[in-house]
């Protein structure tokens, strides 16, 4: 048995102080208290510990392209916008090798892991060689993902993703061919292989994916998710851009999420990722029906896909979570910071995160932004910290003089609002310390490796 001791430890109902935090060889939470205990040696640490976040949303082969799309066309006929980007994309995806996307995801799960995050939910539909063929074992590139999050330290969700069409009614084109699944028989058999794999490893579990609507034929959607496994979560891109949502009216009559509310049935159990533009009406069959909405404030600037109705979905008391999505940003403070300065800027008033009580709006960005990014990976414990789970969190430096100067009152707003990653003194994951003084155990390796795989790339 270990025992960490802080000067304060971040609970749903305000901070532990001290607080001490007794874990067993696996990192199991064995006991939490404001008593130092007698029996077992303490590492005492001059920091606040805050839950690991949850990163419900990302696509790890796009970081190697962080800042590599932002050049100006220079042409009047079209302007850069989500969809120029796309192609620039597909470059990236078709020309990764295993090897190089294993180096690249290590650096981005270790970069991740220093910024505070504990769990990734990896939205996975680079599935095949360059050449568009399955690999001999299907779930080659799950695999090197997972292997990336083990050097890494992450906990993982593998998301194998289900890619059909190149958009509504429409074949797929070439640039897609590394994701293309050609029915639900043959995703499944995917879905299946990568399972099994994910069965082996203790830091990993699976959830169910589907692209988009434009992406999989409507009939194929409707008996994938008819065929799936209760309670799995399932996660899926709708209503990013304003084109999907002609394209979707055109092609289905519906816009997107009024097709999922009415014709698949969202439950509980949906995980909408950007669902940037929705009119009241579907907000209120998301809320009603429980679902979720996975936001990516830093990418969905980047892209230029517009604000999501932050404000009317809290109203209706909806559930979210935030993801890093294509990795321009990864900073979860940061992505906490652009969702509510995002709608400052757009209903000119300043408290956007709100609760049912009388609460700072840290903790009530926090509650949700931990509870239901865990809930996105399969996880329904809604404790920060609890006895039997595992110790994950993030420690910030109580010597930090903006820190040391700030009563634990409005301690969460000030590392909200006015921290950054100087702030952190390390990261805790399953008992671990995996990054200590701000510098993760391996990055010396990991660094190297990423480095000689982005040359090669690029």
């Amino acid at each position: 048995m270990k025992t960490f001791g802080f000067k304060g430890l971040l609970q749903n109902e305000g901070w532990l102080q001290p607080a001490y935090v007794s874990c067993n060889d696996q990192g199991i939470i064995a006991t939490i208290s404001d008593t130092r205990p007698a029996e077992n040696p303490v590492e005492s640490i001059e920091g606040f510990a805050l839950p690991g976040f949850q990163n419900a949303h990302s696509h790890a082969f796009q970081y190697a392209m962080a800042g590599l799309a932002e050049n100006d066309t220079g042409t009047s006929a079209s302007k850069d916008n989500f969809w120029s980007w796309r192609e620039a994309m597909y470059q990236v995806a078709l020309t990764i090798e295993p090897d190089q996307l294993e180096a690249i995801a290590t650096r981005l799960y270790a970069e991740m892991v220093r910024l505070g995050y504990s769990h990734v939910a990896e939205f996975h539909y680079l599935h095949h060689t360059p050449d568009g063929k399955p690999y001999n074992n299907k779930a080659e590139l799950a695999e090197k993902l997972l292997s990336a999050a083990r050097t890494a330290g992450i906990n993982i969700t593998i998301i194998p993703i289900f890619y059909q069409k190149g958009g509504f009614g429409t074949a797929p084109g070439d640039r897609q061919k590394r994701f293309i699944c050609r029915d639900r028989f043959t995703y499944y058999e995917l879905w299946q292989t990568t399972e099994a794999l994910c069965n082996q490893h203790s830091h990993a579990n699976i959830a169910l994916g589907i692209h988009s609507l434009r992406a999989v034929e409507p009939d194929e959607i409707l008996a994938t998710l008819h065929e799936a496994r209760p309670n799995l979560p399932i996660h899926i891109h709708v209503a990013e851009q304003r084109l999907e949502v002609e394209q979707s009216l055109q092609f289905l009559g519906q816009r997107p999420v009024e097709w999922l509310a009415g014709e698949a049935g969202l439950n509980e159990n949906f995980h909408l990722v950007h669902a940037t533009h929705l009119t009241s009406r579907e907000i209120e069959s998301i809320t009603d029906a429980g679902a979720q909405v996975i936001l990516c404030p830093s990418t969905e600037g980047n892209l230029g896909d517009g604000l999501f109705a932050f404000e009317k979905f809290q109203q209706h008391k909806g559930k979210w979570s935030i993801g890093t999505d294509s990795h321009i940003g990864l900073n979860p403070f940061e992505e906490l910071r652009w969702l509510d300065y995002g709608q400052r800027l757009s209903t000119h008033n300043r408290i956007t995160y709100r609760s049912s009580a009388q609460r700072s709006g840290g903790i009530a960005a926090m509650e949700p932004c931990i509870g239901y990014g865990r809930e996105a990976m399969g996880n329904h414990q809604k404790a920060f910290f609890q006895a039997g789970s595992p110790f994950n969190a993030l420690v910030l430096d109580a010597a930090n003089p903006l820190l040391a100067s700030t009563g634990f009152d409005h301690l969460i707003d000030t590392i909200l609002y006015a921290g950054d990653a100087t702030f952190n003194l390390g990261t805790i994951i399953n008992g671990q310390w995996v990054v200590k003084r701000n510098q993760h155990v391996a990055m010396d390796k990991i660094n190297r490796d990423f480095a000689q795989a982005v040359k090669k790339l690029r």
